[in-house]
């Protein structure tokens, strides 16, 4: 299939480009900030506080500590595109069919009138972020994206693999998640485009999946891993990319056994491929293409996609990877009560969660090996929570959870998840939260795909280096470390580099982000101490 067939969302359209112009909300009046025609250039001090022991008494010692950052943006967002893994699923339906929706303004007709497209649950396009006080010491935000040069989802070219052949027009309607009178004013532009062939080995997905997979490359795993590298560099040069993103939204797989001399470094897992082995996934395979490419690479499902292989070769080639998991609704919930109740002090002993839904993902997770795929990311959820308090938790304690997961054809993409949270209070007390969630589980997935590509994109345009006092030269710029640990708001079990410590509570993840961004045009981190209004008065 010609890759000029993959070409999505900026076809036919006489919409203005809403990106790449380097204008931001805002212009950061300060020494330590450098406007330059393509770049915007700051110095930053991290401060942070170092602890340690005193190995005779015993005592905890904190030292305060600054570390002289420079970072330099480039501007220019240029022309960029999105290759699903999954294209033909619901939430690559989803995610297609609404970018053209909102980039044509369709709107459409509903019981209750007319319905206007929107971003709504993506936090890049639909929350705001406090950038300062103004004279009177009221609060000013500004929207999230515009607090450093993003790219527009407006603008992003779509394409991608599928192990089913339907044209996207005729996989939405299938999905049945966007409504029947937007779907038809969608269907004559969606129904031109078409998924290319995909990787499909039967032992790693569900095998009631068997009767999609009409649509899949043939070959050793050699020539597959050759196939979509190719694809890769065909769907570049023909949209004429400056950079391409590819995302794992496909079914979830079992995971992958960690074999020594297979893939548990670069060269191991190249070799691995080259030899055929069983234990190299389809989703580990479009990692390493996309890697090789040069194009970065985040997985949505949670399968262990980033085996040690992946991650070494990332880190080699200097090419960013992401995941695990999208973190679309109940985890999000769980992520923020979690940490409510530990820093509330109060001690949660057993979190229990139901879900039931009707999509295919749903159908897929019925299988034992893919669930546990799903209930492993869903598991590790509240770990630095407990880990944080060694009040409420003794060494190796940690609260009973259990995570359900059972297929329901009727009730569709709408998925229905009950949370109970059993906890201990004051003077041996027990205090029970229950939670009844029904989400739509494509609509809340979707904006996590355009915000995790909107996040990876802006890393890609991100430099720094360290300065120090004892520096003869500038030291040279560099790129973050290939494992995008920022992206961790939207996924359910970050992936983080070696030796760091993973961050799940929420509120934690998303400061991660507006701080960075800050740090990015020379702003200090935001922080409610509030002093000017006691400062001031």
């Amino acid at each position: 299939m010609s890759p000029v067939n993959n070409i999505a969302v900026n076809q036919a359209t006489d919409a203005a480009p809403t990106s790449g112009s380097g204008v931001t909300a805002f212009k950061v009046e300060s020494p330590h900030v450098r406007y330059g025609e393509s770049t915007i250039e700051s110095d930053y001090l991290y401060d942070t506080t170092i602890v340690s022991r005193d190995a005779s008494t015993g005592q905890l010692k904190a030292k305060p500590t600054k570390v002289h950052y420079q970072f330099q943006t480039k501007t220019k967002v240029g022309r960029v595109g999105l290759m699903l893994v999954g294209w033909a699923g619901n939430n690559g339906t989803t995610v297609t069919a609404s970018i053209l929706a909102n980039k044509k303004n369709i709107s459409w007709e509903t019981r209750k009138g007319t319905q206007e497209p929107n971003y709504f649950g993506s936090v890049m396009m639909a929350s705001t972020v406090k950038l300062g006080v103004d004279a009177n010491l009221n609060d000013v935000y500004v929207p999230f994206n515009e607090v450093v040069p993003m790219a527009h989802p407006n603008d992003i070219v779509i394409g991608g693999w599928d192990i089913n052949s339907l044209s996207i027009g005729d996989a939405m309607r299938r999905a049945q998640v966007l409504p029947v009178d937007l779907q038809r004013r969608l269907y004559d532009e969606l129904k031109e485009l078409k998924p290319l062939p995909s990787v499909y080995y039967p032992d790693f997905i569900a095998a009631n999946q068997e009767e999609r997979a009409d649509n899949t490359i043939g070959g050793t795993k050699q020539e597959q891993l050759d196939h979509l590298r190719k694809d890769i560099r065909d769907f570049k040069q023909a949209n004429d990319l400056d950079r391409v993103i590819v995302m794992w939204t496909a079914n979830t797989e079992r995971y992958a056994d960690i074999i020594a001399g297979v893939n548990d470094t670069a060269d191991n897992l190249l070799k691995a491929v080259a030899e055929g082995h069983s234990e190299v996934s389809p989703s580990t395979l479009f990692a390493l293409a996309s890697i090789l490419e040069g194009a970065p690479f985040v997985n949505g499902s949670p399968q262990n996609t980033l085996v040690p292989g992946v991650i070494e070769l990332s880190e080699r080639e200097r090419c960013f990877v992401g995941g695990d998991d999208f973190k679309s609704g109940q985890t999000k919930i769980k992520s923020v009560l979690a940490e409510f109740l530990v820093n509330a002090g109060i001690k949660p002993v057993a979190i229990t969660s139901y879900n039931h839904l009707g999509n295919n993902d749903g159908r897929n997770l019925s299988a034992p090996a893919q669930f546990r795929s799903k209930e492993i990311s869903k598991s590790s959820v509240v770990d630095d929570m407990v880990g944080a308090n060694n009040i409420l938790y003794k060494k190796g304690e940690h609260p009973d959870h259990t995570i359900v997961i059972k297929y329901v054809p009727s009730v569709g993409d709408s998925k229905r998840a009950l949370d109970e949270y059993v906890s201990e209070i004051f003077m041996g007390g027990l205090n029970t939260i229950s939670i009844y969630n029904t989400c739509e589980d494509s609509l809340l997935a979707s904006p996590l795909i355009i915000d995790l590509f909107m996040m990876t994109e802006l890393m890609t345009r991100v430099s720094y280096r360290v300065k120090s006092d004892a520096d003869a030269a500038e030291p040279e710029w560099a790129q973050f470390h290939s494992v995008l640990s920022i992206l961790s708001y939207m996924l359910k079990a970050p992936v983080v580099p070696p030796n760091t410590p993973v961050v799940n509570a929420l509120a934690k993840q998303r400061m991660a982000m507006e701080n960075i961004m800050r740090a990015f045009v020379g702003l200090p981190p935001n922080n409610e101490m509030l002093l000017e209004h006691k400062a001031f008065h």
